[in-house]
């Protein structure tokens, strides 16, 4: 069934920190990525970053409302900080500032989210050499896990065992998922008073395949829509172990909230195995995940769970 378009409008939430290099692109890229989209605002959220990022975002010509958090506060809390400014019944667009929008990107994806069982709508992501990005996920598993493990994530991805999705034909239509990396994906309003807000516990990286999973969980679809495209330049994650640490320690308290401990150990036993294997020649990333797989409680003191409450759309009914 078809709705007619919200009069509330759609509301862009950028979240920088340190983001000075790429995020005059991004802004750059506004006013042809919403392109047909008629009322708008953007909103850029800043984790206390300590370079220009600020200055560079109140200077720009497409004037977007600045919040600044004081700390760094972690990715779904800046989305929540934005959201809770703007009309409940929004749509939302969240941007990472090193993405592109090509020309009607914006509203692409917000044709699909007038579908009322249209939760989230994603699109077509290009690298920065223009090659498809794999942006498409399946829903974590064990099985997903000890693939990669053992294979690799490219290989297990190219045999269909992994989590990464990298069939040509399922980027080449349009279709349900499960999840997709979250450097740009639309949210529609009804949604957002559905689902709540975004869960702050795990900072960065993983936020999104939980705000998914409950998109999907209140009966919504996830949605990828080639038509729609940006580039995401992306990279850091890869070269920072710290990162890499925190992305390892998400992944587990992830799967440990949705499955029973022998699961949680199962996994937990496929990253060190795999992650240990490729240590020994490969880049201090692999290192830094064995570490957080054997204690993923030990991770920095900025990178520790903060609100720990459940999101609005798993508390007991």
């Amino acid at each position: 069934m078809m709705e007619p378009p919200v009069d509330s409008g759609l509301s862009i939430i950028i979240v920088t920190y340190n983001s000075a290099t790429v995020l005059p692109g991004l802004l750059d890229s506004l006013p042809a990525g919403l392109q047909g989209v008629k009322k708008f605002q953007t909103i850029v959220v800043d984790n206390d970053s300590r370079d220009s990022s600020v200055d560079i975002a109140l200077a720009h010509p497409t004037r977007p409302t600045v919040i600044r958090m004081g700390r760094n506060a972690g990715y779904a809390a800046a989305i929540n900080a934005a959201a809770a400014t703007v009309n409940p019944s929004a749509d939302l667009m969240i941007l990472n500032p090193d993405v592109r929008l090509f020309p009607g990107a914006a509203s692409l994806l917000l044709d699909r989210l007038t579908d009322s069982s249209v939760g989230v709508a994603v699109p077509r992501i290009f690298e920065e050499d223009g090659r498809v990005s794999w942006s498409i996920r399946r829903e974590p598993s064990v099985v997903a896990a000890w693939a990669e493990a053992v294979l690799g994530g490219t290989l297990a991805a190219r045999v269909g065992a992994g989590e990464m999705v990298c069939d040509p034909a399922v980027y080449a239509r349009e279709g349900l998922i499960d999840w997709a990396t979250g450097a740009i994906l639309a949210v529609s309003g009804r949604v957002r008073a559905t689902v709540g807000d975004w869960d702050e516990s795990f900072f960065l990286y993983m936020e999104e395949v939980d705000y998914m999973r409950r998109v999907r969980e209140c009966g919504f679809s996830v949605v990828y829509v080639p038509d729609a495209q940006a580039m995401h330049i992306g990279g850091e994650y890869r070269e920072n172990p710290r990162l890499w640490a925190l992305s390892t320690a998400n992944r587990i308290r992830y799967h440990r909230r949705h499955h029973g401990p022998i699961s949680t150990a199962a996994l937990r036993l496929s990253i060190i195995l795999g992650a240990g294997m490729r240590a020994l020649r490969g880049p201090p990333s692999h290192r830094a995940a064995v570490r957080a797989a054997l204690r993923p409680w030990k991770l920095p003191a900025e990178f520790q769970p903060r609100n720990t409450a459940r999101p609005a759309s798993l508390a007991p009914r």
